[in-house]
């Protein structure tokens, strides 16, 4: 790395990591993304500095920059969320609008046609539907593209607040469709549940979207949907500080997990945290024959296989 090169950055006294750190602060102030700012920060600190430090006033282990109310004020940037108000010309063009209005290339096969049915869903999952006074609909700016589908996500309010989800497909070459619409919370959970690959989204302002998101799924940790984004070391950052907090209220003990034990990975957890660990074991014994690079190299495989057909999907 330059740093370690040019600067010897490993035997930088701490006065100086300190002045290194308060001086970042201060560029982030009107940055866009200070969140993910300071998690890169921590990566180059933890690659340079010893293992010791990981905890100390050289890294940021809590953030420095408040992320509230972040809004890109450039003249030519995105809105947080788009904003329509269907009481004037009806559900059903709001709805084709909120499609036509991404600009997508390839043109759709039967945009009316895939807009009524996204109609007869509506009117099955809530009835003939009523405009109350506050009645609008709001939609991400960006798709969010996974595999071969793209999805269209938004919230309607209506009194109550109605997620949604629509995904776009390609029917055949050139031509798009309007796959679904999903209303249900239960289902954008598991569209943006952690067993999945990460979704690939153009965010200007990353805190505005997980906001957002986290009003249509309130109970689903920002580590989660950081990390559901395509933002996995934000995540994983902010997994570590819920960690923390949570240890630092904890009196119970990381136990074994139980249940018949694996050859390749030591598995344990901590009973009033909602996760498992899994550390890769240093020796393995018969019948298996393998390496700890290539468990890496299976885990990377697994992570990224979506986002690769992603890249060749048509």
């Amino acid at each position: 790395m330059r740093l370690e090169d040019e600067y010897d950055a490993e035997n930088i006294d701490d006065e100086i990591w300190q002045q290194i750190k308060l001086h970042y602060i201060g560029l982030l102030t009107s940055h866009r993304q200070p969140e993910c700012a300071e998690t890169f920060f921590n990566s180059v600190c933890c690659k340079i500095l010893h293992r010791s430090y990981f905890n100390n006033d050289f890294i940021f282990v809590r953030p420095a920059i408040s992320t509230e109310y972040i809004e890109n004020d450039e003249p030519a940037a995105k809105p947080t969320y788009r904003a329509y108000y269907p009481g004037k010309d009806g559900l059903t063009a709001t709805l084709e609008r909120i499609v036509t209005n991404f600009q997508l290339e390839p043109q759709f096969r039967d945009l009316q046609r895939d807009v009524q049915c996204l109609m007869q869903a509506i009117t099955e999952a809530f009835g003939e539907f009523k405009a109350a006074p506050n009645f609008q609909i709001h939609v991400l700016p960006s798709l969010f593209f996974r595999n071969k589908v793209a999805y269209i996500v938004g919230r309607i309010i209506n009194g109550d607040l109605v997620p949604f989800a629509v995904p776009v497909r390609h029917a055949s070459p050139g031509l798009l469709v309007l796959d679904t619409v999903l209303l249900q919370r239960e289902q954008l959970l598991i569209i943006f549940s952690f067993s999945h690959s990460y979704f690939l989204v153009d965010m200007e302002v990353p805190l505005a979207y997980v906001q957002f998101l986290r009003s249509i799924m309130p109970g689903k940790p920002k580590a989660e949907i950081y990390t559901s984004v395509g933002l996995q070391k934000q995540g994983k950052n902010l997994f570590y500080r819920d960690l923390l907090h949570h240890l630092s209220h904890s009196s119970d003990k990381f136990v074994i997990v139980p249940g018949i034990k694996g050859l390749v990975m030591l598995v344990f957890t901590l009973p009033s945290f909602p996760y498992v660990f899994k550390l890769i074991k240093d020796s393995f014994p018969p019948p298996k024959e393998t390496t700890r690079k290539k468990i890496q190299d299976k885990y990377q495989l697994v992570k990224r296989h979506d986002r690769l057909v992603t890249a060749v999907a048509p």
